[in-house]
């Protein structure tokens, strides 16, 4: 951002994608909101706190597409609501068979004008640091109009947390060299979702 411009005021979404039993998205994403909170304090930015499995969404059931509009069922009102009221997203994602749990995939499908011409940041873990499931997902954001900054979180579970039993979460131990490259994604999709937010109606410079 240059020294001459007024900062643009921001509501940043880190959204839990998992829904599974056990799952260890929610360590991360408070991890990602602290950071955010501490990162991002100079700057005009919310961070909020979304789990898609707060929001209780069946498998996709509305009769229209989502592209067309004209919601009829209460979840995907409540779901498209929270959405719409943030410039961005942290999506916090596992990988589940070398792609994004379905629970993400069902959260991304249900809505589309409320996703539209806003920034989205990654923290993916895994095996390999869910770089798979993340480049899923980028495809899957890009077509609903959501641009992907390009650094990403990627969390490993043999070097960022200590897992006694694979049932469990365990515990989560992030590198301190996690925190650069979040630090650096933040920016980067602080820039963004304050470019994009003048695209939108009621937002024009």
């Amino acid at each position: 951002m240059h020294a001459d411009m007024e900062p643009v005021a921001l509501r940043l979404g880190v959204i839990t994608a998992s829904t599974r039993p056990n799952r260890r998205g929610p360590m991360v994403a408070d991890w990602v909101v602290r950071q955010a909170e501490a990162k991002l304090a100079h700057r005009a930015v919310t961070v909020v706190a979304l789990d898609v499995k707060d929001f209780d969404l069946p498998l996709l059931d509305e009769p229209v597409p989502a592209a067309i509009g004209g919601y009829i069922h209460e979840h995907t009102k409540r779901w498209a609501q929270t959405i719409a009221a943030l410039d961005g997203f942290v999506i916090v994602t596992p990988e589940y068979n070398h792609s994004m749990p379905a629970s993400l995939k069902n959260a991304i499908d249900f809505l589309f004008a409320e996703w539209n011409d806003k920034a989205v940041g990654f923290v993916g873990y895994g095996i390999d640091g869910g770089t798979r499931a993340v480049e899923h997902a980028r495809l899957a954001m890009a077509e609903v109009k959501v641009a992907a900054v390009r650094s990403q979180v990627a969390l490993g579970l043999f070097t960022d947390f200590a897992i006694d039993d694979p049932s469990k979460p365990g515990q989560f131990n992030p590198g301190r060299h996690r925190e650069d490259v979040l630090g650096r994604m933040l920016d980067e999709l602080v820039d963004w979702a304050g470019a994009l937010k003048t695209l939108r109606p009621g937002n024009e410079a």
